[in-house]
Protein backbone atom coordinates (compact mmCIF):
# COMPACT_ATOMS: atom_id res chain seq x y z
CA UNK A 1 0.00 0.00 0.00
CA UNK A 2 1.62 3.32 -0.92
CA UNK A 3 0.58 6.86 -0.19
CA UNK A 4 1.22 10.31 -1.69
CA UNK A 5 1.40 13.74 0.49
CA UNK A 6 1.21 16.35 -2.52
CA UNK A 7 0.72 19.39 0.24
CA UNK A 8 4.16 18.67 2.39
CA UNK A 9 7.13 21.10 2.30
CA UNK A 10 9.57 20.41 4.80
CA UNK A 11 12.92 22.15 4.70
CA UNK A 12 15.15 19.99 3.71
CA UNK A 13 15.32 16.19 2.81
CA UNK A 14 13.35 14.02 5.10
CA UNK A 15 12.59 10.89 4.89
CA UNK A 16 8.90 10.00 6.05
CA UNK A 17 7.15 7.06 6.94
CA UNK A 18 3.81 6.70 5.68
CA UNK A 19 1.71 3.63 7.29
CA UNK A 20 4.26 1.00 6.09
CA UNK A 21 5.65 2.85 3.07
CA UNK A 22 8.76 5.15 3.33
CA UNK A 23 8.88 8.67 0.43
CA UNK A 24 11.99 11.31 -0.02
CA UNK A 25 10.86 14.91 0.96
CA UNK A 26 13.21 17.54 -0.62
CA UNK A 27 12.41 21.53 0.13
CA UNK A 28 10.24 22.00 -2.77
CA UNK A 29 8.28 19.14 -2.43
CA UNK A 30 7.72 15.55 -2.28
CA UNK A 31 9.80 14.10 -4.72
CA UNK A 32 8.55 10.28 -4.62
CA UNK A 33 6.22 8.71 -3.27
CA UNK A 34 6.58 5.33 -2.26
CA UNK A 35 8.07 2.65 -1.35
CA UNK A 36 6.38 -0.37 -0.98
CA UNK A 37 5.94 -2.37 2.63
CA UNK A 38 6.51 -5.16 0.77
CA UNK A 39 9.17 -6.35 3.56
CA UNK A 40 11.22 -5.50 6.36
CA UNK A 41 14.64 -5.60 4.45
CA UNK A 42 13.14 -3.49 1.72
CA UNK A 43 12.67 -1.22 4.20
CA UNK A 44 15.74 -0.70 5.77
CA UNK A 45 17.65 -0.58 2.90
CA UNK A 46 15.50 2.78 1.62
CA UNK A 47 15.80 4.02 4.49
CA UNK A 48 19.30 4.11 4.94
CA UNK A 49 19.47 5.21 1.72
CA UNK A 50 17.75 7.85 2.25
CA UNK A 51 19.38 8.85 5.19
CA UNK A 52 22.42 8.75 3.55
CA UNK A 53 21.36 11.01 0.79
CA UNK A 54 19.97 13.53 3.32
CA UNK A 55 23.52 13.52 5.15
CA UNK A 56 25.36 14.00 1.75
CA UNK A 57 22.88 16.69 0.91
CA UNK A 58 22.98 18.08 4.48
CA UNK A 59 26.59 18.18 4.04
CA UNK A 60 26.91 20.02 0.29
CA UNK A 61 24.58 22.59 1.93
CA UNK A 62 26.82 23.21 5.32
CA UNK A 63 29.90 24.01 3.03
CA UNK A 64 27.84 26.52 0.34
CA UNK A 65 26.88 28.13 3.89
CA UNK A 66 30.23 28.01 5.13
CA UNK A 67 31.84 29.44 1.61
CA UNK A 68 29.28 32.32 1.46
CA UNK A 69 29.93 33.00 5.42
CA UNK A 70 33.47 33.13 4.34
CA UNK A 71 33.56 35.19 1.36
CA UNK A 72 31.26 37.91 3.06
CA UNK A 73 33.52 37.98 6.11
CA UNK A 74 36.50 38.49 3.54
CA UNK A 75 34.01 41.20 1.80
CA UNK A 76 33.41 43.08 5.23
CA UNK A 77 37.26 42.80 6.13
CA UNK A 78 38.23 44.37 2.86
CA UNK A 79 35.66 46.90 3.05
CA UNK A 80 36.73 48.03 6.65
CA UNK A 81 40.39 47.68 5.75
CA UNK A 82 39.47 50.34 2.70
CA UNK A 83 37.79 52.73 4.84
CA UNK A 84 40.36 52.48 7.78
CA UNK A 85 42.74 53.18 4.87
CA UNK A 86 40.80 56.59 3.20
CA UNK A 87 40.46 57.42 6.72
CA UNK A 88 44.22 57.50 7.19
CA UNK A 89 44.85 58.90 3.84
CA UNK A 90 42.17 61.70 4.93
CA UNK A 91 44.22 62.87 8.33
CA UNK A 92 47.42 63.00 6.36
CA UNK A 93 46.24 65.36 3.95
CA UNK A 94 44.34 67.31 6.86
CA UNK A 95 47.11 67.38 8.56
CA UNK A 96 49.80 68.58 5.66
CA UNK A 97 47.01 71.35 4.72
CA UNK A 98 47.02 72.10 8.79
CA UNK A 99 50.70 72.24 8.26
CA UNK A 100 51.01 74.19 5.42
CA UNK A 101 48.52 76.70 6.67
CA UNK A 102 50.37 77.42 10.01
CA UNK A 103 53.60 78.27 8.20
CA UNK A 104 52.29 80.27 5.78
CA UNK A 105 51.23 81.83 8.54
CA UNK A 106 54.47 82.17 10.25
CA UNK A 107 56.43 83.29 7.17
CA UNK A 108 53.58 85.94 6.44
CA UNK A 109 54.32 87.33 10.59
CA UNK A 110 58.41 87.07 10.27
CA UNK A 111 57.78 89.47 6.69
CA UNK A 112 55.61 91.50 8.70
CA UNK A 113 57.76 91.86 11.49
CA UNK A 114 60.72 91.79 9.31
CA UNK A 115 58.87 95.18 7.53
CA UNK A 116 57.66 96.96 10.51
CA UNK A 117 61.92 96.29 11.86
CA UNK A 118 62.81 98.20 8.60
CA UNK A 119 60.27 100.65 8.72
CA UNK A 120 61.16 101.95 12.05
CA UNK A 121 64.90 101.87 11.48
CA UNK A 122 64.32 103.76 8.48
CA UNK A 123 62.33 106.28 10.74
CA UNK A 124 64.80 106.47 13.27
CA UNK A 125 67.27 107.61 10.41
CA UNK A 126 65.47 109.63 9.02
CA UNK A 127 65.01 111.55 12.66
CA UNK A 128 68.40 111.32 13.34
CA UNK A 129 69.38 112.79 9.98
CA UNK A 130 66.57 115.43 10.31
CA UNK A 131 68.44 116.27 13.76
CA UNK A 132 72.13 116.49 12.34
CA UNK A 133 70.91 118.59 9.66
CA UNK A 134 69.31 121.27 12.23
CA UNK A 135 72.14 120.44 14.19
CA UNK A 136 74.12 121.95 11.51
CA UNK A 137 72.10 124.71 10.32
CA UNK A 138 72.27 125.57 13.79
CA UNK A 139 76.13 125.44 14.42
CA UNK A 140 76.61 127.04 10.46
CA UNK A 141 77.62 130.92 10.11
CA UNK A 142 74.88 132.78 8.86
CA UNK A 143 74.53 136.71 7.71
CA UNK A 144 76.51 138.25 5.16
CA UNK A 145 79.15 136.70 3.04
CA UNK A 146 81.60 138.58 5.57
CA UNK A 147 80.26 137.29 8.47
CA UNK A 148 80.54 134.17 7.25
CA UNK A 149 84.24 134.22 6.73
CA UNK A 150 84.99 135.71 10.21
CA UNK A 151 83.18 133.12 11.68
CA UNK A 152 84.92 130.63 9.84
CA UNK A 153 87.86 132.03 10.68
CA UNK A 154 86.85 132.49 14.24
CA UNK A 155 86.77 128.37 14.59
CA UNK A 156 89.84 127.93 13.07
CA UNK A 157 91.66 130.71 15.25
CA UNK A 158 92.38 132.84 12.99
CA UNK A 159 90.49 135.62 13.57
CA UNK A 160 93.27 138.31 13.19
CA UNK A 161 93.29 136.99 9.50
CA UNK A 162 90.29 138.38 8.17
CA UNK A 163 91.43 141.84 7.77
CA UNK A 164 93.69 140.51 4.86
CA UNK A 165 91.23 138.04 3.55
CA UNK A 166 88.41 140.64 3.05
CA UNK A 167 90.65 143.17 0.78
CA UNK A 168 91.99 140.34 -0.45
CA UNK A 169 88.33 138.68 -2.00
CA UNK A 170 86.70 142.26 -2.40
CA UNK A 171 89.45 143.05 -5.25
CA UNK A 172 88.79 139.54 -6.51
CA UNK A 173 84.84 139.08 -6.97
CA UNK A 174 83.37 142.24 -4.47
CA UNK A 175 82.34 139.18 -2.12
CA UNK A 176 79.55 138.64 -5.01
CA UNK A 177 78.32 134.53 -4.55
CA UNK A 178 78.08 135.15 -8.87
CA UNK A 179 80.98 137.10 -9.73
CA UNK A 180 82.32 135.49 -12.76
CA UNK A 181 85.47 136.73 -14.98
CA UNK A 182 84.50 136.97 -18.68
CA UNK A 183 88.24 136.45 -20.01
CA UNK A 184 89.51 133.44 -17.44
CA UNK A 185 86.04 131.89 -16.39
CA UNK A 186 87.07 132.23 -12.88
CA UNK A 187 83.94 131.94 -10.34
CA UNK A 188 82.42 133.03 -7.52
CA UNK A 189 83.74 134.61 -4.15
CA UNK A 190 86.79 133.57 -4.26
CA UNK A 191 87.30 133.44 -7.66
CA UNK A 192 88.18 129.62 -8.52
CA UNK A 193 89.07 128.65 -11.44
CA UNK A 194 87.37 126.76 -12.90
CA UNK A 195 84.47 127.31 -10.43
CA UNK A 196 83.32 123.61 -10.54
CA UNK A 197 86.55 123.03 -8.00
CA UNK A 198 84.09 124.50 -5.69
CA UNK A 199 82.25 121.20 -5.55
CA UNK A 200 84.44 119.38 -3.06
CA UNK A 201 83.29 121.79 -0.77
CA UNK A 202 79.35 121.28 -1.49
CA UNK A 203 77.09 120.62 -4.29
CA UNK A 204 75.82 123.94 -3.88
CA UNK A 205 78.96 125.50 -4.84
CA UNK A 206 77.51 127.82 -7.16
CA UNK A 207 75.01 129.55 -5.02
CA UNK A 208 75.95 129.18 -1.60
CA UNK A 209 78.58 131.67 0.21
CA UNK A 210 79.60 129.25 2.84
CA UNK A 211 80.59 126.53 0.50
CA UNK A 212 82.84 128.97 -1.73
CA UNK A 213 84.15 130.08 1.53
CA UNK A 214 84.84 127.33 3.08
CA UNK A 215 86.77 126.17 -0.33
CA UNK A 216 88.49 129.19 -0.62
CA UNK A 217 89.84 129.56 3.14
CA UNK A 218 91.00 125.39 2.16
CA UNK A 219 92.47 126.81 -1.34
CA UNK A 220 94.65 129.69 0.39
CA UNK A 221 95.69 127.57 3.39
CA UNK A 222 96.84 124.91 1.32
CA UNK A 223 98.44 127.31 -0.83
CA UNK A 224 99.94 130.31 1.06
CA UNK A 225 99.25 129.34 4.34
CA UNK A 226 97.53 132.38 5.37
CA UNK A 227 95.10 134.63 3.87
CA UNK A 228 97.54 137.77 5.00
CA UNK A 229 100.19 136.08 2.61
CA UNK A 230 97.29 135.55 0.01
CA UNK A 231 97.33 139.13 -0.02
CA UNK A 232 100.46 139.75 -0.09
CA UNK A 233 100.69 137.89 -3.54
CA UNK A 234 97.31 139.56 -4.62
CA UNK A 235 99.43 142.82 -4.13
CA UNK A 236 102.78 142.29 -5.35
CA UNK A 237 102.07 139.84 -8.78
CA UNK A 238 98.07 140.93 -9.10
CA UNK A 239 96.68 137.23 -8.52
CA UNK A 240 96.62 134.60 -5.93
Amino acid sequence: MTRQLPNFRPSKFTAIAVGGAFCLATAGSVSAVTLSSSGNGSTAVAAAGLASQQRATSKRITQAEKVAAERAAAEKAAREKAAREHAAHVAHVTHQRHEALLAARAAAARRAAAARKAAAQKAAEQKKAAAERAQQEAAAPSGSPQQIAQELLAQEGMASQFSCLDPLWQRESGWSVYAQNASSGAYGIPQALPGSRMASAGPDWQSNAETQIKWGLEYIQSTYGSPCAAWSHEQSDGWY
